[in-house]
């Protein structure tokens, strides 16, 4: 038996926060923005809106589009950084808004590779038959934890969700996942403040500790060998080839990072990357359930894709994962 995807969904807020706005803003401008990242736009949730509330609308899409009720769910999974609050979960307020009571639910804190670690996870739960029904959803609101003070940063991150349900099926599905982590690096993507080692005190809100550093330079260049390398260990094993695969959903970090990856890997990203940065910029998790769900909806994707999902993020970590579309 394998696992695939039974129905995919998304959730971007209505408000959009141009290049044009951020030179407004810090010092930047949208020819830099665009040469070094291809993010054109980004979606920023309102004040009220937290994490779980755009998890529960990207939910709800990918249930109708599935052809399932809540009560049909036996696990959920909330890939998430921008947690509602440390505890509960994320997953179990979301768990709550669905009405899916009873149901097992927990976050996972993966960074940008949050989404594939997710199907990952319940791939496994439902090849060992514990459960029929998963849902995973990736939602962040980076926007709640950004400086918008630092240009290096600001212009990078915006808010939204993607979801997935997955279940058994008679062919395709998930034929190969490699997922890993370095954390000795952990340094180079982090938000310092507000855990056990640094709790919240006037110092570290005043310092602006409670906000996304990042060492850009440095993180790129793991990023562009990350990604290459966790391609190539979930596709080697398949016995596939770059030709065999038809799309690839890559976490939507940084135009310039994707294109070295296609190159690394041989293939025209013009031709078999999906990209969709420049209408979002990198929302972490949420970043490759987005574009995944974008790719379904456009038709780049239909029974029989062989799709490639591939990602990096904090932690470090990184994450690749191949599924046959059924």
């Amino acid at each position: 038996m394998r696992t695939g995807i039974l129905g995919v969904g998304k959730y971007l807020p209505e408000s959009v926060l141009t290049n044009a706005d951020l030179e407004r803003m810090v010092d930047t401008t949208d020819e830099w923005i665009t040469t070094r990242t291809g993010i054109k736009e980004r979606r920023i949730a309102a004040q009220t809106e937290a994490t779980s509330d755009m998890a529960v609308k990207a939910a709800r899409m990918a249930l109708d589009r599935a052809g399932l009720s809540p009560s049909d769910i036996d696990l959920i999974i909330v890939a998430t950084i921008t947690p509602d609050m440390f505890f509960p979960s994320t997953a179990c307020v979301v768990q709550d808004k669905l009405g899916a009571h009873g149901t097992p639910a927990f976050d996972i804190a993966v960074a940008c590779s949050g989404y594939i670690y997710g199907l990952a996870i319940a791939d496994q739960f439902i090849k060992g038959g514990l459960y029929r029904n998963a849902l995973v959803i990736a939602a962040e609101k980076l926007s709640s934890v950004t400086d918008w003070e630092d240009r290096s940063t600001c212009v990078l991150f915006g808010d939204g969700a993607g979801a997935a349900v997955l279940g058994p099926v008679e062919e395709g599905g998930i034929l190969g996942v490699n997922l890993g982590a370095d954390g000795s690096k952990g340094e180079l993507l982090q938000l310092p403040a507000g855990g056990s080692r640094m709790p919240a005190s006037i110092k570290t809100v005043e310092n602006k500790l409670h906000t996304i550093k990042m060492e850009g330079n440095v993180l790129f260049k793991h990023a562009v060998k990350m990604m290459s390398d966790a391609a190539k260990g979930v596709t080697e094993p398949l016995g596939l080839k770059a030709d065999d695969i038809d799309i690839i959903i890559p976490h939507q970090a940084n135009v310039r990072i994707l294109n070295a990856v296609a190159k690394k890997m041989g293939v025209d990203p013009d031709e078999k990357v999906y990209l969709n940065i420049s209408k979002y910029g990198n929302m972490s998790a949420a970043s490759s359930a987005v574009a995944l769900t974008e790719a379904v909806e456009e038709g780049r994707i239909s029974k029989g894709t062989k799709v490639l999902m591939d990602a990096f993020g904090g932690g470090l970590t990184w994450g690749a994962l191949v599924i046959e579309w059924s």
